[in-house]
């Protein structure tokens, strides 16, 4: 079954080593037959969060705003790349899914955190699954963590290296997982 699949990637920084990853996963997704498409919040620009999607008028949000919250709302599930910024969540990100509440609910999502050291943004990881449940999202089990991001893929998102090999071994049992639920849940909104 083919999925309609949202990658998000929340790095402002001028050397930005995570859209590897980021490429890395839609890339992959599409080469198993998923519309997957890459959604990166320094190019989405939305402002620091002031007003949620919810907080406007009907036909009076930014039009970016709204056009995301479309492509949000009709996605069967989420991959959220995330590198760790002082142990915790990318602001980037962060802000971005702030933005929107409803549009996420009962969907499943990946989390795919890197850093440029041996913790491999698992602190990230871990700070993410409290915040994407509150909003209804099922995280699934699988996740992926790549250390020393810049020796694991190089600059046109390939896996190099034993981080590189090791990202390619798993990313097929990841990417399952995110099927399974993905297709579940397709199947049950189709029925309601």
């Amino acid at each position: 079954m083919s999925l309609s699949l949202l990658v998000f990637y929340g790095s402002y920084r001028e050397t930005r080593a995570g859209i590897r990853l980021a490429d890395y996963c839609v890339r992959t997704l599409s080469e198993r037959g998923h519309a997957a498409e890459l959604i990166d919040a320094r190019a989405v620009g939305l402002p620091m969060l002031d007003k949620r999607l919810s907080d406007y008028e009907p036909g009076t949000a930014p039009a970016a705003m709204t056009a995301l919250a479309d492509k949000i709302s009709a996605a069967d599930g989420f991959v959220f790349v995330t590198g760790e910024y002082n142990s915790g969540l990318q602001p980037g990100l962060k802000n971005l899914i702030d933005h929107y509440y409803k549009e996420w609910r009962r969907r499943p999502a990946g989390i795919v955190s890197y850093s440029a050291g041996r913790m491999a943004g698992a602190r990230s990881s871990y700070a993410w699954h409290p915040t994407l449940t509150t909003l209804g999202i099922a995280v699934i089990p699988a996740t992926i963590a790549v250390g020393a991001i810049t020796d694991s893929l190089d600059s046109a998102g390939q896996p190099t290296g034993p981080g590189g090999e090791a990202l390619a071994r798993s990313f097929p049992g990841f990417a399952d997982e995110l099927e399974w639920w993905a297709s579940a849940v397709k199947t049950k909104r189709e029925q309601d």
